[in-house]
């Protein structure tokens, strides 16, 4: 997988496009587990500010990994 798109360089759709290709859901809560990593939050909601282009994707990221 690629890094991020940059909020500077990349749109709106492009960022949401990246979100659901790195975080697909399965459909397979067992399995899986994306659902409790990100608080409940499906991943498109949980990236909503790196998304709308408000903070970048490190940064939402970082709300995470506790």
């Amino acid at each position: 997988m690629t890094d991020a798109p940059l909020i500077e360089t990349s749109s709106e759709e492009e960022r949401r496009l990246f979100i659901k290709e790195k975080y697909p859901c399965i459909a397979d809560c067992d399995m899986c587990g994306l659902c409790k990593v990100f608080h409940g939050k499906d991943p498109e909601n949980a990236y909503h500010d790196y998304i709308k282009g408000i903070r970048s994707f490190t940064d939402v990221s970082d709300d995470y990994k506790h």
